[in-house]
């Protein structure tokens, strides 16, 4: 399950994100701007995204509203220290699935998560891209090469799913960097051209045709 958590405290933030990953075993991405929030979520699939009602930029509670008036169908959990029943009825109006009030224990937001994705949300429908003989799934995250399975590892398919989701747009290394190795990973930005280095060569395949085009002193960018 892909989880986003919008959290600007950063030590609540890291420590939310950490425990999700530990005891929920979910794919967590962290950020902390109302801004980085908006984005992340129009830009790829997430299954339950996690809100602070007051994030620096957008609040949340005005990206919730947001997304739910662009036809947005996932759900949506807010977390806030505002406990006042008008709050409470505020934050479900603009569309939350469910609503946390701080302080709380880590154990009932795994309990939230569980609830919510229990409920029964839009039908999902396979959302595929095609790259000549290569077949993407972004919805169950597969990818094909005609008839074979082409195998990635989680970070070589989350740089293929933004490439994807920003064709034609060249993309920065730092900015590729932040989105899919975090603010407080410890790896070189060589790291990214070793990653795609080794996507580029999985995603050649047959074809040998060279979908990732490399933008000297700059980043990279997917063309089909």
């Amino acid at each position: 399950m892909q989880i986003l958590v919008a959290e600007d405290d950063l030590v609540l933030g890291q420590l939310i994100a950490h425990l999700l990953k530990k005891k929920g075993g979910y794919q967590v991405e962290w950020v902390t701007t109302g801004d980085e929030a908006k984005d992340y979520a129009t830009e790829a699939h997430y299954d339950i995204l996690i809100l602070d009602w007051m994030l620096p930029g957008i609040e949340g509670v005005h990206i919730c509203k947001s997304l739910r008036e662009q036809g947005y169908t996932g759900a949506i959990i807010m977390l806030t220290a505002k406990d006042t029943l008008e709050d409470r009825i505020n934050g479900l109006d603009a569309g939350a699935d469910d609503y946390l009030v701080k302080p709380f224990e880590i154990d009932e937001l795994l309990a939230r998560i569980r609830a919510v994705s229990r409920r029964n949300f839009a039908p999902i429908q396979d959302q595929l891209i095609q790259l000549d003989t290569i077949k993407v799934n972004l919805t169950n995250r597969t990818v094909f090469d005609e008839h074979r399975e082409i195998q990635l590892t989680p970070r070589e398919y989350q740089l293929l799913d933004l490439l994807i989701r920003n064709r034609g747009q060249v993309l920065p290394r730092e900015l590729i960097y932040e989105r899919i190795w975090g603010h407080e990973a410890e790896v070189s930005l060589k790291t990214i051209d070793a990653t795609v280095k080794l996507l580029r060569k999985k995603l050649n395949g047959t074809s040998g045709k060279d979908y990732i085009q490399s933008i000297r002193g700059v980043g990279y960018k997917l063309d089909f």
